[in-house]
């Protein structure tokens, strides 16, 4: 398996992930992908977006909801299927499990949205576009990556 990973995932943020591929021998390089983050070479039709916690995927659905929903889009109209891997744990295992998510920002801005406001806009984005939502603790995202993009447990 080899690992095309997007030229803007920041070196420092991706350290763990890029480890644990050297770790297990799965050949990765950096070049710059259509949408989304991660793409095994052999199957270019499935693409990982990774973000680093809710609060990132939060501010992608709200503040960058036109940016965040033409990439979905380009995904879609391509025959891309993409997952957002997010690397929140805390007992965030599932989508419906956002619906508990208490956003800090909520303590400060009266106009942060709840969990259960998130949960809504997220299930009806993988309605609309297909895109399927997976977590996972942040230091099982290497791993995580692998199973999604067909690699299995290696």
């Amino acid at each position: 398996m080899t690992i095309q990973i997007d030229t803007r995932e920041k070196a420092r943020a991706i350290k763990q992930i890029v480890s644990y591929f050297d770790e297990i021998g799965v050949k990765h390089y950096t070049s710059k992908l259509f949408v989304g983050d991660y793409m095994s070479l052999d199957n270019p039709r499935l693409i990982i977006d990774r973000k680093q916690n809710l609060q990132e995927l939060c501010g992608n659905v709200c503040q960058q909801h036109e940016r965040f929903t033409n990439e979905l889009r380009r995904a879609k109209e391509n025959g891309i299927k993409l997952i957002i891997l997010c690397e929140h744990g805390g007992g965030i295992k599932d989508l419906s499990d956002v619906q508990r998510w208490i956003n800090p920002r909520l303590k400060t801005s009266p106009k942060a949205v709840s969990g259960k406001q998130l949960f809504k806009i997220l299930f009806t984005l993988k309605q609309k576009y297909g895109v399927d939502f997976v977590f996972c603790e942040k230091r099982m995202t290497g791993l995580e990556i692998i199973k999604i993009l067909g690699g299995g447990t290696i």
